[in-house]
């Protein structure tokens, strides 16, 4: 996997993260730099932590999958990715909570990171080299994190949507892309 490429994995998982820290960034309304570096911290964290699990379950059984591997890194991109498109066509108004408690962070940073497990399954088949590609992807995360409740506080919930629909449209690319690859029907 080419730099390029994990970072653009890397965006699109941390557009969950994204849309959430936005919502975060409305209700608590006034921002200080520690709400942004708290958000940061445990989204980009656990968007590192997951994806490093997920390769450990994976490699563990990635012998004897080896001549179904890309399909699967495919269908889990694509099924992730597709969740994410839904998510972004919900108009059901959420409610978040301003808190930035541990309870409320880690539920949130474990549901917005879910979908970096099933990545780390696919890294372990894909042989990536998982530290610097979990690092990468829980950098990526905070400072889009980061960003995301800066732009919360200044407006709202307008590009929620628009995040989950980018991330969820990434994902499900770099899924065919990997299955186009493997199977010889792209030369790079």
């Amino acid at each position: 996997m080419t730099i390029v490429e994990l970072f653009v994995l890397a965006v699109g998982l941390s557009m969950d993260a994204f849309a959430v820290a936005v919502c975060k960034g409305l209700a608590i309304g006034r921002i200080q730099w520690k709400h942004v570096v708290i958000v940061g911290l445990w989204f980009g964290g656990f968007q590192a932590l997951m994806p490093l699990i997920g390769y450990l379950l994976g490699s563990t059984f990635a012998e004897y999958i080896a001549a179904v591997d890309h399909w699967i890194a495919m269908i889990l991109l694509v099924l992730i990715g597709a969740n994410m498109i839904r998510e972004s066509l919900d108009k059901d108004p959420e409610h978040v909570n301003p808190s930035l408690g541990f309870r409320t962070m880690l539920v949130m940073a474990i549901a917005t990171s879910i979908d970096a497990l099933a990545v780390g399954v696919t890294f372990a088949f894909l042989e990536v080299r998982i530290l610097p590609a979990v690092t990468f992807i829980g950098v990526i995360t905070f400072l889009l994190s980061a960003l995301g409740v800066k732009i919360g506080s200044i407006f709202g919930t307008k590009y929620k949507s628009k995040a989950e629909l980018a991330g969820g449209v990434i994902l499900i690319l770099l899924g065919l892309k990997i299955l186009l690859e493997h199977l010889g029907y792209l030369p790079f």
